[in-house]
């Protein structure tokens, strides 16, 4: 699997600059909130057939990587 630093674009001129699927305009936030109303990966590809199981991993690992940088300021 590609790291997800492969797959993740991110272009000022595509919505604004949020963290896209391979410059399309399908946002990882877009993905993450599709899941987390509950949609299946196999109802999203079937809904956006420009997507592959691949992008929604990386969507998922961008997620997880950008939690774990976060820092509380104290």
């Amino acid at each position: 699997m590609k790291h997800y630093s492969e797959i993740i674009t991110i272009d000022p001129q595509i919505r604004f600059g949020k963290p896209c699927i391979r410059g399309m305009r399908i946002s990882v936030y877009d993905i993450l909130s599709w899941l987390a109303s509950g949609m299946s990966t196999g109802e999203i590809l079937q809904d956006y057939p420009d997507l592959t199981d691949e992008d929604i991993k990386a969507s998922l690992e961008y997620a997880a990587d950008r939690e774990h940088k976060i820092r509380i300021a104290s």
